[in-house]
């Protein structure tokens, strides 16, 4: 499964990489290929390409405020969760992310 995502925190500092980081190894363990981008106070890191988007099966938003470009993942699956919740248990989340998934289909 190709993951694509985007981590936010309310300060914007280090929750938002915990929960990038997290996201990307508990996808790997799991087999799945993951890019997260991250936006916080120093801007946007990680910047999701248009290929990246188009190729996801999931958009996974681990955020705890509004995210700017939300619009690109119009026609996507989107799961939003709080960044704690990432960082906590991230291989656990992302076998509910497969379920789900599973379900849907």
């Amino acid at each position: 499964m190709k993951i694509v995502g985007v981590a936010a925190c309310t300060a914007g500092i280090a929750h938002t990489y915990m929960a990038r980081e997290k996201l990307i190894k508990g996808a790997k363990a799991r087999g799945h290929e993951c890019v997260v981008e991250t936006q916080g106070t120093i801007g946007t890191e990680h910047k999701l390409t248009s290929e990246q988007i188009a190729e996801a099966d999931v958009v996974i938003l681990a955020v705890d405020v509004k995210i700017s470009g939300e619009e690109r993942f119009k026609g996507k699956p989107v799961i939003r969760v709080g960044t704690a919740a990432v960082i906590k248990n991230a291989i656990g989340f992302i076998e509910k992310v497969e379920k789900a998934l599973e379900n849907k289909n």
